[in-house]
């Protein structure tokens, strides 16, 4: 067996909590890659965020020796992916650098939209999928009626479905003879010019970034000279290595093979996923097809609670963006919050996530703005302008019309749940489409929604109505004409652009009145009276006031004539209109935070 037949490159695939780090653990267990000692759960995910919200955030690659029943040794790379709609963009990455894929279906819970939306993904690459049902071993294990739901929606034959369970190492040794058996060794030759993808990237103080290749065609080593064919940067390449499961340095990456490569790179602006790797001295023809350029689809401003960390937020966003290279940030400043960034998300999760892991692994305090998405404006004068910030909003008097991006929502959800879930589509504007049995006790609905109308708590909505039991899978269709109103939140009649969103006409009110009541719980009362507003262009449509503090200014007096603390009285009320004039208000994070959760 020549070393090419040997390899085999696969990632696992489900829709969230279906198993897919539990069993990555099981297969580095049973595998002895990792040490008793040395083993943890969820070993792949590296993140403390991640092990806390018990979610994958960044796929995670291993490299893992494997003696099959037939007594040859494999060489199995495995990448670990994220089961969330938000980082849908980390699994596209990872399956351009596999050939086959495992996807995982809850015995419990059944196929779910992210498992379709991640088939269809591993289909796209013409990857060979081997299916798994896992948590067999509950009570509530419905095993033959999911192996029907696969069988009907996925396409899958029963005899290939592979039965286990991860938590109790059930089936892993069947899971592996059918990663040796199923799926294809890569293709390619050691002979030919290199050919790498850069399928990741991260960061280190030392060494600077670390780029992660798959070997597509020829060899890498440390010495050589390389160039990135998009890029047409040149670089001596100073150390190989893979993923052993840590960073293990070798003296060369050989076709078919995945591994990291570092070249004293320290600006991470010259590291683009997606890039092809050859080498300057014999470089290929072409570069690879690389990856579809990611759209975002949540718009928010990050500001420094403080603007001196200014400078120190430009460079964690440039860092972080070698790991998840699906977000992007353009600077902008505003007049209530100073510097900071527009920066473009894959969804709300995706948008908590890269704040929290600014605000951990780079030590600032920031504070987010309201969430909006693109809209198109088409002018009088014929101009046709994107949007994604209501400071850019034009004037009123210029415009034509409005156009509001729609996605198509796949929602599966089990059939007592309909009711509920069509309920809450049409509050959110959808348009109703179809209605589909996937068997007696489970539905996929497909409605068209507005965008801006899913960003903020649709998908929360739908696991509480659900019981947990509802998932949700969408995809951008397309722009629509919209009534959509600019909202602005005056404070003390000073606008403040931070908490201005765009919305539809017909929730205008609704929206204002609700952050105006939340904004007069969370703001702090002043030595002055605060007045709080909504307005949609010139007309004020919701209102509350903040009372000031009083000092009591009669407390020294006893007895006498009502004039005195008349006087004193009056003296106070003339200090207070001063003070409302040249006075500060001071809006509190939390304002902010509570402000972007009012859908």
């Amino acid at each position: 067996m020549n070393k090419l037949e040997s390899i085999r490159n696969f990632c696992i695939i489900a829709h969230i909590d279906h198993g897919k780090s539990t069993l990555a653990d099981r297969i580095i267990q049973s595998t002895n890659t990792v040490g008793t000692r040395e083993f943890r759960d969820q070993f792949l995910d590296n993140m403390e965020l991640e092990r806390e919200r018990g979610i994958t955030i960044k796929s995670s690659a291993v490299r893992i020796n494997y003696t099959a029943k037939d007594k040859n040794n494999y060489l199995l790379n495995l990448i670990d992916t994220p089961g969330h709609v938000d980082f849908s963009y980390e699994v596209s990455k990872t399956i351009a650098a596999c050939e086959g894929a495992l996807l995982i279906v809850d015995a419990v819970q059944g196929v779910e939209a992210q498992t379709i939306a991640n088939l269809y993904l591993a289909m796209e690459h013409d990857l060979k999928i081997i299916p798994v049902i896992n948590k067999i071993d509950l009570k509530s294990a419905r095993i033959e009626e999911v192996k029907s739901q696969m069988r009907d929606i996925l396409g899958v034959d029963d005899e290939d479905v592979i039965l286990i369970s991860a938590k109790a190492g059930i089936g892993t040794d069947d899971v592996l003879e059918a990663v040796v058996k199923r799926i294809p060794p890569p293709v390619g030759d050691s002979k030919q010019p290199l050919q790498a993808l850069i399928f990741d990237s991260s960061y280190d103080i030392y060494r600077g970034v670390i780029v992660y290749v798959r070997i597509m065609n020829g060899t890498l080593k440390a010495g050589m000279n390389i160039k990135m064919m998009n890029k047409k940067s040149r670089y001596e390449i100073k150390e190989v290595g893979v993923f052993a499961p840590y960073e293990q340095s070798v003296e060369l990456l050989d076709c078919g093979q995945v591994g990291y490569m570092v070249c004293n790179i320290k600006d991470a602006k010259e590291v683009v996923v997606g890039d092809t790797v050859t080498d300057l001295a014999n470089p290929a023809k072409k570069a690879l097809p690389g990856y579809k350029t990611v759209k975002p689809m949540v718009y928010s401003g990050i500001y420094p609670v403080s603007n001196e960390d200014y400078e120190n937020l430009k460079s964690a966003m440039e860092k972080l963006r070698l790991s998840d290279s699906s977000f992007v940030s353009e600077a902008e400043t505003s007049v209530a919050l100073g510097f900071g960034f527009r920066c473009g998300f894959l969804g709300l999760l995706h948008m908590e996530i890269i704040q929290e892991r600014l605000e951990r692994e780079f030590n600032l305090d920031l504070i987010a703005s309201s969430p909006s998405v693109n809209y198109r404006i088409k002018l009088h004068n014929g101009e046709l302008i994107e949007v994604d910030n209501p400071t850019k909003y034009p004037a009123k008097e210029k415009i034509e019309y409005i156009e509001e991006p729609f996605v198509k929502c796949y929602i599966i959800l089990p059939a007592e749940g309909v009711g509920a879930i069509m309920s809450l589509c049409e509050n959110k504007r959808g348009e109703f489409i179809s209605t589909k049995y996937l068997d007696p006790t489970k539905v996929q609905l497909t409605y068209n929604i507005p965008l801006s109308e899913i960003i903020v708590d649709f998908y929360d909505k739908i696991k509480s109505s659900t019981q947990g039991y509802g998932s949700l899978d969408y995809e951008l269709i397309g722009y629509r004409k919209s009534d959509i109103v600019k909202l602005d939140i005056l404070i003390n009649a000073v606008s403040c652009d931070a908490l201005s969103c765009l919305v539809h006409r017909e929730k205008a009110r609704r929206k204002g009145k609700e952050l105006v009541e939340k904004l007069r719980e969370t703001i702090p009362k002043h030595l002055f009276k605060i007045a709080v507003q909504a307005a949609v262009g010139g007309d004020v449509i919701a209102r509350e006031n903040i009372s000031a503090l009083k000092k009591h200014v009669t407390g020294k007096c006893y007895g006498g004539d009502i004039t005195r603390k008349r006087k004193l009285w009056d003296k106070q009320k003339e200090g207070k209109k001063k003070m409302r004039k040249i006075g500060r208000v001071d809006v509190p994070k939390e304002a902010f935070l509570k402000a972007m959760r009012i859908a």
